[in-house]
């Protein structure tokens, strides 16, 4: 399994990743910041455990996040 990290300190809230993976990402009403749906927060990011077929539009968010805060390992 694969698993997806968030900084979301760093997130500006603009959304990109639930556009390209919209039952991954939701957008925080509170603060404007996006979330990793299901995540759970282990020191500083949010880490939410993935299957290999949800890989590919999990880098794809990634790839677009203007503030790098999103990767996949």
């Amino acid at each position: 399994m694969k698993k997806v990290y968030q900084r979301r300190d760093k997130c500006i809230g603009c959304a990109y990743c639930i556009g390209v993976a919209p039952g991954f990402w939701e957008m925080n009403e509170k603060d404007g910041k996006c979330d990793l749906i299901g995540s759970f927060l282990l020191k500083n990011e949010f880490v939410l455990e993935i299957f290999d077929d949800e890989v590919e539009q999990n880098k794809k968010a990634a790839r677009i996040c203007p503030c790098n805060c999103i990767r996949v390992e």
